[in-house]
């Protein structure tokens, strides 16, 4: 009998967009069930009650939550082929910090810069270029973050890719300026289909976050 998988997701999510860049890698089928925050639905709220957040993979029945987790969760039970987290249990050890790295700090810092102005959002434009700077330094000369191959860090912060240009227009300035090797790194990591399929254009990404803009009044 064939697996059941299912993801609920919304698609201008990155935290999502890695749960469906994990499944490509795998080439699992799944279906994918598009969430409406404004209104979530029963079964959200059913598979997911404590924090009631998308993405959800639901594997024959089963919930299991949080993108990381999610991640993770995908690279053992499919572990037959594309790894996404390394053999070494040091290095294992490693990939998880950065993700936890990249979840505590990426997002955060990057809302701050389209949802600020003026002086905050000087502040803001440092400090998310500071955290793009270290996770570039990580790289280094690399192809990607897990050497040659994707790996779990790479599946981790290219969903954020999808952002960069809102993130330059409304923050007036330019990550690859800033960061010319990180997003060299982004450009290779598009190059692969599992990843370009799984982001949303940066247009519309632009667009979803100047409606958000607009809905709360922050024009």
């Amino acid at each position: 009998m064939a697996d059941e998988v299912i993801l609920m997701d919304f698609r201008p999510s990155p935290f999502g967009m890695r749960a469906r860049i994990a499944l490509g890698e795998k080439g699992i089928k799944y279906v994918y069930k598009e969430e409406n925050l404004a209104d979530k639905s029963n079964l959200l709220l059913k598979m997911n009650p404590i924090h009631k957040k998308v993405p959800v993979l639901i594997h024959n029945g089963r919930p299991i939550c949080e993108s990381l987790n999610i991640v993770q969760y995908i690279d053992e039970v499919w572990n037959n082929r594309s790894p996404l987290l390394p053999s070494d249990p040091y290095h294992r050890a490693e990939a998880r910090f950065w993700g936890d790295y990249i979840d505590k700090k990426i997002f955060d810092s990057g809302r701050r810069v389209w949802m600020s102005k003026g002086e905050e959002q000087e502040r803001a434009k440092k400090q998310f270029i500071e955290v793009l700077l270290v996770l570039e330094g990580e790289l280094g000369n690399k192809a990607f973050f897990g050497g040659d191959n994707l790996g779990f860090v790479d599946v981790s912060l290219i969903p954020f890719y999808s952002w960069f240009y809102a993130y330059e227009t409304f923050g007036n300035f330019s990550i690859e300026d800033e960061c010319p090797k990180l997003v060299a790194w982004a450009r290779r990591c598009m190059q692969r289909e599992t990843v370009s399929r799984s982001l949303p254009a940066q247009h519309q990404i632009y667009d979803f976050v100047l409606h958000v803009k607009k809905r709360f009044g922050l024009e």
